[in-house]
């Protein structure tokens, strides 16, 4: 049994393509505090996010934190929201959609 993948063949036309992935950090659902709550959640839970140890802020993010902010930052959000989604989804498709036609021979994708 092989110790990896062994990955399929390509064609040459397949071979050598360049990608594009545009990255951010995401964006909530709705502007709800239902689908706030979630997103705060992951967003701050990552210590490239909030670099306080684990056991000094998850605490205080399930606490305080996840209590009190979603309905705010909710209130907010829908302050900004478009009819299509969220304004970072939305203008982040809008760059992937361009660079994909200014560059029609890269792969464009954003997460």
């Amino acid at each position: 049994m092989p110790l990896f993948h062994i990955e399929p063949s390509l064609s040459y036309t397949q071979q050598n393509r360049v990608g594009v992935l545009l990255l951010n950090l995401g964006t909530p659902n709705a502007p709800t505090a239902a689908a706030v709550k979630p997103y705060l959640r992951e967003f701050l839970s990552d210590q490239r996010v909030v670099e306080l140890p684990k056991l000094i802020w998850q605490p205080i993010l399930h606490g305080l934190v996840l209590t009190l902010r979603p309905k705010k930052s909710a209130h907010a959000y829908a302050k900004i929201w478009f009819e299509q989604g969220s304004p970072l989804a939305v203008y982040t498709q809008r760059q992937t959609d361009a660079l994909a036609q200014a560059m029609p021979d890269t792969i464009v994708r954003y997460a």
